[in-house]
């Protein structure tokens, strides 16, 4: 980072050597912001204290922004841009307030023709953060007079944003899918009412037909959405379990087929167990997860086999792309009666072929990218003939990876589509409270 106050430069050039400079908080846990708190929370970790004689009156994160060729994506919303109102394209008839999700929290109160979203909370995994969620929502309610006649929330019943919404009463509940929210806050970034194809890619959101989605095709405009398509739906051995270590979804893509690769080898004790668990579908929910396949071939090609934070696999896979290769791997496509289905396993055993060939997995990682836009693409065309819609949405933490976005974005202005991404709200789920709150001021319309 870069000195941003004149402190900065003043404490560098004392010390004359580097220093780590984080949030001032233990991980999980909302940042300590009055000094008798930081003293008793932190002083195990700190070396030294710098205090002010000012008080601090309201905790803030950094923001954290990415640029890209030509843009940015942002990808914390918080000190410097929050509470700054995002204008509506149209007026909110009664004043809404959107809850968020669980991971990266964020609350958005709209009033008028302006959105208020919080700066990041961190995840609500904890009473902490929990209590500076609702401590915050009062405080935005009385710094911009807002009262809530209705509130919007995830519909994942275990969200502690979602069972706070529902404990508030005297307001109409909204509930709201998951990754429409993801298109409507892109959507509302951008200021447009659609209707497009929205394509939502992230970890896991609370499905309508009881499975986990992640992967998903929408058609979609802020009053509501059909779910035209979504990546073919694995198992996750273990539940959970396969999200903190992704060799399993390896294992679950791959079952015996490729045989003696060093991912089979690296976990050989628990391998045979997870297949099983995958083909039995014994404590192994079905889902359609995008973030979770990257997972996979992440641990495919020895980068990560478990994880101590959230998209750590995807991030390291991203890092080690070639971003010279071009080739691509194919996904097909198939039609049923319902939604389109991407096979996205047809990408993972691609890369398998490819590493036990002898392939260089930064080639591998690149192929798979580029892999994944183009199935991207070819959805996108094979659903413009069904609709007509010739504009597309990208939404989801997945969209927060710099050479899948540049990637599906060429490919999708090649292909003759308008393509709206995040400008100034997360596409992760930082992002969601703003498109809940413009869901439910639309139906508000209705």
């Amino acid at each position: 980072m870069l000195p941003y106050t004149a402190l900065h430069h003043l404490l560098l050039a004392e010390l004359a050597e580097p220093i780590v400079l984080t949030g001032g908080n233990v991980s999980d846990e909302p940042i300590a912001y009055e000094d008798d708190d930081a003293l008793i929370r932190l002083g195990g970790i700190a070396d030294a204290f710098l205090t002010h004689d000012r008080a601090i009156h309201q905790r803030t994160d950094d923001s954290v922004i990415r640029p890209l060729p030509g843009a940015i994506t942002m990808l914390r919303r918080a000190r410097g841009h929050a509470p700054e109102p995002l204008a509506l394209r149209r007026p909110v008839p009664r004043p809404v307030l959107a809850c968020g999700a669980e991971l990266k929290s964020t609350f958005c109160l709209a009033q008028g023709r302006r959105a208020f979203v919080s700066q990041h909370l961190g995840d609500l995994e904890n009473h902490d953060t929990l209590r500076t969620f609702v401590e915050g929502i009062d405080h935005y309610c009385g710094l911009f007079g807002i009262h809530p006649e209705v509130v919007a929330h995830d519909l994942h019943p275990g969200y502690l944003s979602t069972r706070h919404a529902l404990e508030i009463t005297g307001v109409e509940h909204v509930g709201v899918q998951h990754h429409h929210a993801h298109i409507a806050a892109c959507l509302a970034d951008n200021g447009d009412p659609g209707p497009v194809i929205g394509v939502a890619f992230d970890g896991l959101g609370h499905g309508t037909d009881g499975t986990l989605w992640g992967g998903e095709f929408l058609r979609a405009d802020l009053a509501g959405y059909e779910r035209l398509g979504h990546l073919a739906q694995i198992p996750m051995p273990g539940g959970a379990a396969a999200v903190r270590q992704p060799w399993r979804m390896t294992a679950a893509y791959l079952r015996d087929d490729h045989p003696g690769l060093d991912v089979a080898r690296r976990n050989a004790g628990r391998w045979a167990d997870a297949v099983h668990l995958a083909a039995t579908g014994l404590d192994s929910p079905l889902t359609s997860s995008a973030g979770l396949l990257f997972d996979a071939v992440s641990a495919l090609l020895g980068i990560r086999d478990k994880i101590t934070y959230e998209g750590q696999a995807a991030i390291e896979l991203e890092q080690r792309a070639d971003p010279a290769e071009t080739g691509a791997y194919p996904a097909a496509l198939t039609t049923t009666s319902g939604p389109l289905i991407v096979e996205a396993g047809d990408l993972v055993r691609a890369a398998a072929d490819d590493l036990t060939a002898g392939t260089d997995p930064g080639v591998i990682a690149g192929r798979f990218h580029n892999g994944v836009a183009a199935a991207i693409t070819r959805t996108c065309v094979a659903l413009r003939q069904a609709t007509g819609l010739t504009a597309v949405a990208l939404s989801g933490a997945v969209f927060q990876n710099a050479l899948l976005l540049d990637r599906t974005v060429q490919r999708l202005r090649a292909a003759g589509f308008r393509v709206l991404k995040h400008v100034r709200v997360p596409p992760n789920d930082g992002g969601l409270s703003l498109g809940q709150a413009a869901i439910a001021a639309a139906q508000d319309h209705t």
